[in-house]
């Protein structure tokens, strides 16, 4: 006897092998955190009403479900706001997919979907490290050592480009481009869409000091930037090299380095706050980011604070000298995977 497949598992299987990694080109990682949504649906319908994945039908994505669903998130899972948005975001992506191709069948999970708003939160200075910060942190790594040199050009590469950590990671030897001794990134960001950085030329002449050692030449598809175990390095491992030399720098500059936390990506902001105390259009600035709009770009204009302290000292020198910001650091999602069961097409 044929196993009945419903629209909704049919349509997901379609969306998953085909559409999002042929038709609409989006990246791994992209793929990734969507199938990683639909795992945590799945395990979720399972458990509060005991309807296995192959089960699934959209008449059952009501939107009292999918409301639970993402209050499941946070207090049971504890995610943050943003990544539950972004979960509430890959769902609504499917559902327009789903609609396009089967309305009928759709149309109680489409409609669940367009009542529930993204969720506002309380907005929180991201952690920036100020121009002093971030010399004594480059100047931290030992260069004498293969594994100092490699933490020098990469802290330096990151913060000179304004990538992004996976960004780093994907860069290969090819996207090192030598365009009349100017050194030039080509970087693959989200979606999949390529952008070209100029590096500063300090930060240059040692990205090449970095590959001569390495002995990277003509090895296009190698990846510039390796750990001990892997030929690729990873986010994970960027994190680990990031928080070393923070804390070593804490430890240090008691009256430096203050903020809660650090993640690579403070390096991204830290590189923009500073193109823009510098004066730089903001139009520049989203470009070199990559970012799909302006309206991503105009928050570091709120968070350079340094810019503002200057502006305000300068119309009353009496006034204030100092600012103080508390930053709590948002809940993040717990590490761990869905249990039961899961298609094969959501697995990988």
């Amino acid at each position: 006897m044929t196993k009945k497949v419903y629209a909704f598992m049919r349509l997901l299987e379609e969306y998953f092998t085909n559409y999002l990694p042929v038709c609409a080109g989006l990246s791994k990682n992209t793929i990734k955190s969507y199938k990683y949504t639909f795992k945590l649906l799945l395990q979720y319908i399972f458990k509060e009403k005991n309807v296995s994945a192959d089960h699934v039908k959209f008449e059952d994505l009501t939107v009292e479900l999918i409301e639970n669903f993402l209050k499941w998130l946070e207090s049971e899972r504890n995610c943050g706001i943003s990544t539950r948005n972004q979960r509430l975001a890959a769902l609504s992506a499917y559902s327009k997919y789903a609609q396009d191709r089967n309305t009928e069948a759709a149309l109680v999970f489409r409609n669940a979907i367009t009542q529930i708003p993204i969720k506002r939160g309380v907005t929180h200075k991201r952690s920036v490290f100020s121009r002093e910060e971030i010399k004594i942190l480059l100047e931290l790594p030992n260069e004498k050592y293969a594994s100092g040199l490699r933490d020098k050009v990469l802290l330096s590469v990151l913060y000179g480009s304004g990538a992004r950590a996976q960004e780093l990671c994907n860069l290969k030897v090819k996207d090192v481009i030598n365009d009349n001794n100017k050194i030039k990134l080509r970087l693959i960001g989200k979606g999949n869409k390529s952008r070209t950085v100029l590096l500063p030329e300090n930060c240059a002449k040692l990205l090449k000091c970095f590959m001569n050692h390495r002995k990277l030449q003509g090895q296009l598809e190698r990846h510039v930037f390796s750990s001990q175990t892997h030929e690729q390095m990873t986010v994970s491992c960027i994190e680990m090299i990031l928080k070393k030399y923070v804390a070593i720098a804490k430890n240090k500059y008691h009256d430096k380095f203050t903020e809660k936390s650090y993640s690579p990506h403070s390096l991204r902001h830290s590189f923009a706050t500073h193109l823009i105390e510098a004066k730089v259009p903001l139009i520049v600035v989203k470009n070199i980011l990559g970012h799909a709009s302006l309206s991503t770009t105009e928050v570091y204009i709120q968070i350079s604070q340094e810019q503002t302290d200057n502006s305000i000292m300068e119309w009353n020198k009496n006034w204030i000298s100092n600012f103080k910001t508390e930053v709590s650091k948002e809940s993040q999602e717990k590490d761990s995977y869905p249990t039961g069961e899961v298609p094969d097409f959501l697995a990988t």
